[in-house]
Order: structure tokens, then sequence, then C-alpha cells
């Protein structure tokens, strides 16, 4: 079957993937705090004293919109609000801590948003302090954040490091002057340079630039200038993600119209331009969306089969329990999720009440767990194996079954007990977890998701 059919058959909306089940799919029903409270406690005795825990804090403070962006973020130019948010985080992680028996290990923090680099270097140095009070920092612990390149300086980059970050991610999206004006998203190779300069200097030693394709008004030669000024900067870690275009859940989206946008083939061949130049360029293409040299931790992960995904993407650290701290963030102890509400206003008033910002999760099934098990593989390792026990559960066994439509299309190597993705089916690691999503399947015609059986 040649490309293009098969970039049509599968060119359906497809969950990432960072978790299962995924968000939409939770079953809400019988979840609440106390449930969430009793999860996280059995969870963090076991994480905590095996791999220690992840910390994601998220910070969603932008000082203005980004028309693309589908993140949760709050656009004000007033930077009195970084002090009282800030307590509020640490009033949250505080919750938490009366919960633990022990003293958390920390293997891993992550500072997303919004902007990160919104807040004051001083304010984010008081953020962190507070977060490591009365915690021990495991031998592997990793620091990470999330910036602008326009609003990222020199003391944000030096305080952070000596606070041991050591893991810079750059949002860059393109450079092309016209996609930048139209999605409201400006910053200068120059400035990318100088901040990929500073951060080195600085010892951070992993340093990852975000790309799109699929902007509105993108085109072939644009998307190639912006790679090639990419591997002129040579960053350890590129992710390069589709455009996904949903007006209606973000509203900033309506500064331009499907018309502005590359048609379904165009956009294809977008993602197929950067792809091969990255790996032209010797970037090597690690599980979805991503692209490393062969020196970066993402690369040694995949090659030594630790390579994890969790709600903050690709990671080679493994723990069993992240907790989200902030409005909107998400929290995993692998039997559970739970999410915190989605406003600011709510989530500060909820805290300062002495409550869990909770607002809605999901406790997972024995068949949740096996699921999930498998989709982690695929997405992880592009293998994954069952046993004939695994097949006794029902809506596994019907997963697999919708497996040889698949190998019929020449993206997985399937067997009795095994599959394996091919080339070709790297690119369609969504579709290939689709097949197993039994909570999809139960909510949604199979038809209209993932046409399996044209």
């Amino acid at each position: 079957m040649n490309t293009s059919t098969l970039t049509k058959r599968y060119q359906v909306a497809a969950p990432r993937y960072t978790s299962y089940p995924t968000v939409p799919y939770w079953d809400e029903t019988g979840f609440n705090v106390e449930k969430w409270s009793q999860a996280i406690v059995k969870a963090f005795d076991i994480s905590n004293h095996q791999d220690g825990i992840s910390l994601y804090i998220h910070l969603p403070f932008c000082e203005d919109l980004c028309t693309y962006c589908g993140c949760n973020t709050r656009i004000t130019k007033n930077h009195g609000v970084e002090k009282p948010y800030i307590d509020a985080l640490l009033k949250e992680w505080q919750l938490y801590i009366k919960l633990f028996k022990n003293k958390p290990v920390i293997r891993e923090l992550h500072l997303g948003g919004g902007t990160p680099t919104f807040f004051s270097a001083d304010n984010l140095q008081f953020l962190i302090n507070g977060l490591l009070n009365d915690t021990i920092l495991h031998k592997d612990a990793e620091f990470s954040f999330e910036a602008h390149p326009g609003n990222t300086t020199k003391m944000h980059l030096k305080t952070l490091g000596e606070l041991g970050f050591k893991r810079l991610s750059l949002g860059i999206q393109d450079f092309d002057p016209v996609v930048q004006t139209v999605i409201n998203r400006f910053q200068s190779v120059g400035q990318v340079e100088s901040t990929t300069k500073l951060a080195r200097q600085n010892g951070y030693t992993s340093i990852n630039y975000d790309l799109i394709y699929g902007l509105p008004h993108q085109t072939f030669t644009g998307l190639s200038n912006t790679i090639e000024e990419v591997i002129r900067l040579k960053p350890d870690r590129i992710a390069f993600y589709s455009y996904a275009h949903v007006p209606w859940v973000k509203p900033g989206q309506r500064r331009y119209t499907e018309e502005d946008l590359p048609t379904s083939e165009a956009k294809q061949e977008l993602y197929k331009l950067g792809r091969r130049m990255l790996k032209e360029n010797g970037y090597i293409e690690i599980g979805m969306d991503h692209f490393t040299l062969e020196t970066d931790s993402l690369y040694k992960a995949e090659k030594e089969g630790t390579l994890h995904r969790n709600f903050m993407g690709y990671t080679h650290q493994y723990s069993r329990v992240l907790v989200g701290l902030g409005v909107s963030s998400i929290s995993d102890t692998w039997n559970a999720f739970a999410q915190n509400v989605k406003t600011v206003e709510n989530y500060m008033e909820i805290v300062n009440r002495g409550e869990f910002p909770v607002f809605k999760g999901h406790i997972l099934t024995e068949t949740d767990l096996l699921i999930r098990k498998h989709i982690l593989n695929i997405m992880c390792k592009g293998y994954t194996a069952w046993t004939s026990k695994e097949l006794e559960d029902e809506d596994f066994a019907k997963g697999i079954a919708k497996m040889r439509w698949l190998a019929n299309d020449g993206l997985i190597m399937l067997s009795p007990n095994q599959l394996q993705v091919t080339a070709i089916g790297k690119k369609y690691l969504r579709n290939i977890c689709m097949s197993l999503d039994a909570r999809l399947w139960e909510k949604q015609p199979e038809k209209q998701l993932f046409s399996l059986a044209d």
C-alpha cells in the first residue's frame, strides 16, 4: 500500500497516549479526594523507596497569547500574580507532604506552562527552595524547565542552573516571520542562539527545541529554513509536533481559519521534509515526535529499553508517582489519576482553604492496567508481548484482534503473542495504540475514529 493511501486511512484524531486511559475517557464515578489521598499514599510508599517521585509544576501565566497554543494559560502583564500563585503552589505541596510518612525522594522536577520564565529568577528560586525543603534529592535527579526565548534572561539561566536545572526546552515552532505574526509568537534566531549559548555556558547538558508542522501560512521554504537554523544551533533533542486545530476548545485559534492551514497532503509533506532533514543531519527518531543526537539521554534510554512516557512526555527517568502541582495539573500513581481545577481563581481559593484542588480523576481497573502496560511498551519500545493468560481479558483480546488490519497494512509484524512496530508503522504509533484503547471504543463508533475495515 502506498504512503498516500496509508495517510488517508489513518489520518484521524488520535490521543497522544501520555496516559491510559486518556483524560476524556476517565471514569469519574466513585472518584473523590479521599480515594485519591489513599491511592497516592499507597503508591508513594512503593515509589519513594524504589525510584523516587516526579514533580510537575504548572506555571500558567503568559504576557501574550500564542494563538496556536493548546495549553492551559492565563494572559496578563501583571507580574504581581507571581508571589500569590507561588504561595499557593507551596501550600498545595505541603498538603502532600503531610500525607507522606517519609521525606519525598525527588527524582524529576519539571516547570511547565504557560511560560515559566514569566516569573522572575528570584521568585523561581523561592519556589524551588520551598519545594525542596524537607525532601531528599535522588542521586540521578533531573530538573528541567520550559522557556520562551524572548524573555529568558541570563539571570534565569544562572539562578536555575545553580539550583540544579540541567535541561532546558525552548519553544520555537517556526522562524518564518509570516507564521510568527499569525500565531503571535515571536523569537528571532539570534535570541534562540544567545539563549542556547548562555545555557551551555551555565552547565545545561540537554537543550530541546520545540517545532510544529502544519501551522497557518507555513511553507516548505519557511520550514526548511527554520530547520536549517536549528541544525546549525544543534540542540540535543527536538520535539517535532503536529499542529492541532481545535478553535472550539481554544478560541485564540479563530484568528485564522482552516483555509490558512496547509492541506492534509501538504501537512504530511511538511512532516516528511522535517523528518528527512533531521535524520540526514544526525538526529535519530525516538518514540513519537522526538529526535535526538546520540549523546542525549533519551537516545540512550531507548537503546537500553528504559524509555518512559508520562504526562510530561518522554523521559529517561522512571518513577511510579508523578505529583502535579498548580492549576489543571495532572497527577499519576500508576493505579490512579487526578486533575486539578482549571482556573487560577478556583485553584487558589481551594488551596488557601487547606484542601486538595483535585476536581476529577480515575481509578484504574485491572484491564486498564493491562492495556496501559502494552500501550506504554508500544510508545516507548515499539514492541510488546503478551501471555495467553492476558488474552483471557475480553477487552484486551478485542484490541489484539484489531491488530490484524494493522499487520496487513505493514504497520506492525504480528505473531500470536507479540507485535513489533515496523519502520512504516513508527509514523502511526497513535493509531496502533488506538486499537487497544478499550475505553475509546466503548464510547465511539469505530468507523468514526479508526477506519480499520476500509
